[in-house]
């Protein structure tokens, strides 16, 4: 990689360099050896605002739009050239723009500010002289803001547009769906709100299809958050670059920022507050590949780039609050893909709005911009010696993609030939496969099928036909659907009878969890259980907590508070305190709030004071201590009087708050260890005898937990350590932890600020918010944010020094070195020879 000093820019007039303005022209970025990357233009923002959109015509001219104002047209040096640019508005009363698309001879656009009716319009030169002059409200919609309406796509046949919008919006008339239009919220344990859209419920980000015309609409898939953009490959399947909940990060349901394989009839889970789905359950599809902490916006296929063929076939995407371009390169794998994310360009800043590949010249261009901030246009040249001829696609298990393409043509319709070619693949090996099925056996008329469900002998297809079954014949419990029938005890029943036939023995961790969100649908859908089947179920499931995984465990632990085992308390208290991560923690407080039998005063006792010993060190996004606050309130509510006198003491006590910083540095100092001393100790530990909880408990003490995720558990504003093993060695390992400054991801590299009053700030750029850059100076506290005025900023530099705090082994002794690294090059397997 090379870091670039980028300078030297176009201005229409030199009038409006501002101080601002030359911060865009000064940023430093890094980008691949034999790219060259050249800012092109540089945006007089009280001109021409904030860009946040663009497209290409037919005659390779950039349409760009300002995310409050106009539309401009700019024609674009030869890509082995500069020269003076301008930017060309077009002059009719269209603007604020989150989307922009040429096809079928107009320019498509989604309006989502300014006064204008919000929707999707098309934009036509009526007389030939290239010059617009017709504007059409095709689709007026329920969108508006940051997550409203975005990107337009066209479709792979080029026949149709696809139209992406996110989560502050409510799905468009549609004409045809592909997902089962029974959605709901579906938690058996009430959710924590947040304060942010708390009122919006399931469906959430919406991606639909619509003719030309834009006359007849077909909804593709929900429950995504905020996706601003989507592609299509060559194959034909589209990938979304999904966002997440930044005000979540440290609790539980924090969801990072993902790709995702739009199949037909997908549903992606996405809910308000704690509501959000796992990817595990049966009737989420879940993520290609999580890539952290960010703000997505454009993506794009680098098809037609003269870039060597690894990168042509790669899914460009644009993260706005870090500043970066990664390229994800996907792979088939069976029905879907999975994807390896690599960092392309990064900056400081780079605020990335949009992108495009210019067919005509080969060349990537992106826009820099958004609330109100400088933009400019950059464009992307390969000029080294690699091929780039065009590459092929991947023709890797078409097979499997074609059987879920066939099985997804009865998404939608009613056809007498869908049960009987589906059902066998509802066992099937690959999930996306299973996923096809069971949609296309929500849309059969339950009459057909219903039957063969009840009575079938298969724990696997028993399970996903009683999935089915709960969500097409009852209704959220929680969040009624108006058309739904009333709850049918009898089918209750019935469909109780059949989970209760699947012997948890003799299936697999993800069948049990699938078995487990299978009964926890009947609750939701067909109503609560009678009090001999509570009794019944409770019997049944209470020998099975706590469990061999953390996600088996919890959804016992919601499942037996749901049903209120007597017993739950005791064993759940016991699960909660020997949780090693934060996360893991609030998931058990957020069930146990829920729980009304079972507590004794100690428990009661044990369970408030972690409020304000252990929870009220710990840190998260905007979110975290409002969750924390109406977790312990919801709890208070179920005490009686006599348990809240009882419990005074600790209900009145005042937290006892210490930072992750506070706590790191109150550990016993043992020796200030070196890489090279360690090695012989950690290799020694590797070969057997380690003690995995130890390690698992160490590896948040030592604050690992506050910045990394790993498997399940931890945070997110660091790499994931999950796949270290696969990646270093034990001296190379040890060398990360012991000098982090020794070698220092671009992906989560820090700034050095340097303000022209002489104050110095260093950490990662979290967000830009107009003139101002919010800036996250201690890891352990991702949720708090230093804010630096633009104008203030006399320079920005690449830090030298790691985010991560140096001497994070030296309270420790080598036995739990040892423990700590064998969790780690376990990959948190508790059965893997270290621990034997």
């Amino acid at each position: 990689m090379r870091r670039l000093i980028l300078a030297g820019t176009v201005f229409t007039s030199l009038a409006f360099i501002s101080p601002v303005a030359v911060n865009v022209t000064q940023s430093q970025v890094t980008v691949p050896s034999d790219f060259k990357l050249d800012l092109i233009y540089t945006v007089p923002a009280n001109i021409e605002g904030s860009w946040v959109a663009m497209c290409v015509d037919p005659k390779g001219r950039l349409i760009v739009g300002d995310q409050y104002g106009k539309l401009y047209r700019m024609v674009l040096p030869p890509a082995n050239q500069t020269g003076s640019i301008t930017a060309e508005p077009i002059d009719l009363d269209i603007g604020g723009a989150h989307g922009l698309l040429y096809a079928f001879g107009s320019l498509y656009v989604m309006v989502n500010e300014g006064t204008r009716p919000h929707g999707l319009y098309r934009v036509r030169d009526t007389n030939g002289d290239d010059r617009y002059d017709e504007v059409k409200l095709l689709r007026r919609m329920d969108i508006s803001g940051e997550h409203g309406g975005h990107s337009i796509i066209p479709s792979p046949d080029g026949k149709s547009l696809y139209i992406v919008v996110g989560n502050q919006s409510t799905v468009t008339q549609v004409n045809s769906s592909r997902v089962p239009p029974v959605w709901g919220e579906d938690n058996l344990i009430p959710r924590i709100p947040t304060g942010f859209m708390d009122n919006s419920m399931a469906p959430q980000g919406w991606i639909a299809r619509t003719d030309p015309e834009g006359q007849e609409w077909e909804l593709i898939a929900t429950g995504l958050r905020n996706e601003f953009d989507a592609a299509f490959n060559r194959l034909g399947e589209l990938f979304t670059y999904d966002a997440d909940m930044e005000w979540d990060i440290g609790v539980p349901w924090y969801r990072p920022t993902r790709i995702n394989h739009v199949v037909s009839g997908a549903e992606f889970g996405f809910r308000n507050g704690s509501g959000k789905w796992p990817e595990y359950f049966i009737d989420s599809y879940g993520a290609v590949v999580n890539v952290g902490p960010g703000s997505p916006t454009g993506v794009a296929f680098g098809y037609g780039a003269k870039f060597p063929a690894k990168y042509q076939e790669a899914l460009f995407i644009a993260d706005w609050s870090f500043g970066k371009i990664r390229a994800v390169h996907l792979a088939p794998s069976g029905a879907s893909y999975t994807g390896q994310v690599e960092d392309f360009i990064s900056g400081t800043p780079l605020a990335v709005t949009d992108l495009v590949v210019n067919p005509h010249d080969g060349a990537i261009y992106f826009a820099v911009g958004g609330r109100r901030s400088q933009s400019g246009l950059y464009r992307l040249t390969y000029v080294g010696k690699e091929p780039t001829t065009a590459s092929t696609s991947d023709a890797r298990f078409r097979t499997n993609r074609e059987l879920r393409q066939t099985l997804e043509r009865f998404h939608g319709n009613k056809d007498p030939r869908a049960v009987p070619t589906l059902w066998p693949y509802l066992d099937n090996a690959d999930r996306a496969i299973r996923f096809a099925a069971r949609v296309a056996l929500e849309w059969q008329d339950p009459a057909q099928w219903r039957e063969r469900a009840l009575t079938e002998t298969n724990s696997r297809r028993t399970i996903a036909a009683m999935v089915a079954l709960a969500r097409v014949s009852g209704k959220d419990t929680v969040h009624r659907i108006a058309t739904s029938p009333a709850p049918d005890r009898a089918l209750q029943a019935r469909v109780l009878a059949a989970l209760d036939r699947i012997p948890w023995s003799s299936i697999g961790i993800s069948d049990r969890l699938d078995l487990l969100r299978a009964y926890s649908l009947v609750f939701t859908r067909l109503g609560a259980p009678s009090e001999p089947t509570r009794q019944r179920l409770v019997a049944r499931f209470d020998p099975m907590f706590p469990a061999a995984t953390r996600d088996l465990s919890i959804q016992l632990a919601n499942l037996l508070v749901y049903l209120q085992s007597p017993a739950i308390a005791s064993k759940a208290m016991i699960a909660f305190s020997r949780a090693s991560t934060q996360e893991e923690q609030i998931e058990y407080a957020h069930a146990l709030r829920a729980l009304k039998v079972g507590w004794t005063l100690p428990l009661r006792e044990q369970y408030f004071r972690w409020f304000v010993t252990t929870a009220a060190g710990y840190r998260g996004g905007n979110t975290f201590a409002r969750a924390l606050n109406t977790i312990r309130s919801d709890a208070i509510k179920n005490l009686s009087e006599g348990e809240q006198l009882a419990l005074k003491p600790v209900l009145d006590r005042q937290p006892e708050s210490r930072s992750p910083s506070q706590a790191l540095a109150a550990r016993p100092f043992v020796k200030q260890w070196t890489a090279g001393e360690l090695v012989p100790v950690v290799e020694r530990g590797t070969r057997g005898g380690r003690n995995f909880e130890r390690g698992r408990s160490l590896y948040s003490q030592v604050a690992c937990a506050s910045c990394h995720r790993f498997v399940d558990d931890g945070g997110s504003v660091a790499p994931d350590l999950t796949a270290v093993a696969g990646r270093f060695g034990v001296r190379d390992l040890l060398d990360a932890i012991v000098v982090p400054s020794k070698a220092i991801s671009d992906q989560y590299a820090a700034i050095v600020i340097r303000k022209k009053n002489g104050e110095v700030v260093t950490g990662r750029v979290a967000n830009l918010d107009g003139p101002v850059v919010n800036v996250v100076v201690d890891m352990l506290e991702p949720g708090k944010f230093t804010d630096v005025r633009r104008e203030d900023i006399e320079s920005m530099e690449p830090a030298r020094i790691s985010m991560m705090p140096p001497g994070l082994l030296n309270s420790l002794k080598p036995d739990e070195i040892q423990d700590l690294l064998g969790y780690l090059l376990s990959r948190g397997d508790p059965k893997h020879r270290m621990f034997r």
